[in-house]
């Protein structure tokens, strides 16, 4: 199958080379650039957690400000083996969506343990403080990267979409699906999708791109890429 992935490359390392061992084709269609957002310096003396829910939250973090053995809540795999490579030593992962996230830190840390510190994009598919909040704990969100929209097509790129046809696509957030409608109109993409399926992160991103000519659109939860792969 022809797959099109469109995270940024440093986050999806892993599903493409997944892909390709399968015998797949993959094309790279990133949809938005990584960027650093300033912040004030974090005394983590006031936290006894730490939360990531992207790799991106982790490579742009003061790594020498924050004590090694600092209890870590991660996502998935990916973001575990990010914390783990700038030494963190107390981490712990869920399968790879939020809602597994705010289960197992409902699972293992108690509301009188302390204050938990949340490192994001300035936008989040769901937003796990507040729903920590609502469940009695004491949470710092803090947002230290934020994701631009890629406005030109790479013309390789371009081509490869043009001319093998498309059997899936997968979006990975509202923001990239709106980049996404851009980019397939302003390409004159349309005529391209009709026998593309479109995996899409969630149902708020599902609805921007679901007045476009798909074969079918599935939702799905990171880590289930693969699994999809047999549900079409």
């Amino acid at each position: 199958m022809h797959i099109i992935i469109t995270r940024p490359i440093e986050d999806c390392l892993d599903i493409i080379s997944k892909f390709k061992i399968l015998g797949h084709k993959i094309t790279h269609l990133p949809l938005l650039y990584i960027k650093k957002v300033e912040h004030q310096k974090i005394n983590f003396d006031n936290y006894k957690s730490v939360i990531f829910t992207s790799t991106n939250s982790i490579k742009f973090l003061d790594a020498k400000n924050i004590p090694k053995n600092l209890l870590c809540f991660c996502v998935g795999e990916a973001t575990e083996k990010k914390a783990r490579s700038i030494g963190l030593l107390n981490v712990i992962s869920a399968s790879g969506n939020v809602e597994a996230l705010h289960e197992l830190i409902l699972r293992t840390f108690e509301k009188k343990d302390g204050k938990l510190i949340y490192f994001s994009s300035e936008f989040i598919t769901k937003d796990l403080d507040k729903i920590l909040i609502s469940n009695g704990y004491l949470v710092d969100r803090i947002i230290n990267y934020t994701a631009n929209p890629i406005e030109k097509i790479d013309k390789n790129i371009l081509e490869q979409i043009k001319s093998i046809p498309m059997d899936m696509l997968f979006v990975y957030s509202e923001k990239s699906a709106i980049n996404l409608k851009n980019l397939i109109k302003n390409y004159s993409l349309v005529d391209n999708l009709i026998n593309c399926n479109l995996m899409c992160i969630s149902e708020k991103t599902a609805r921007v791109l679901n007045g476009l000519k798909w074969k079918k659109i599935f939702i799905f939860n990171p880590g289930e890429e693969e699994f999809l792969l047999y549900k079409i």
